[in-house]
């Protein structure tokens, strides 16, 4: 699920692939805006075919949080 997630983060923010890591925060190491991380969290939904649950995705900071997240959706 890591790897799918950092797939998706690219192209929505300037960061290599390499430099994405489980520790790294959406905001402040990636770059987000709070647009960019909703924008991406409906294309996660209709990728993966899940809903996420807006209060959830709310407490998510990085991306380990929300590839952790995400895995106990497609379970």
């Amino acid at each position: 699920m890591f790897e799918q997630l950092v797939d998706v983060i690219v192209n929505y923010v300037e960061v290599k692939k390499e430099d994405i890591k489980p520790e790294s925060r959406f905001m402040e190491d990636l770059g987000f805006t709070s647009f960019d991380f909703m924008s991406m969290l409906g294309e996660l939904e209709e990728a993966l075919d899940v809903e996420i649950d807006a209060e959830k995705a709310a407490n998510i900071r990085t991306v380990q949080e929300a590839a952790d997240y995400l895995s106990t959706l497609t379970d």
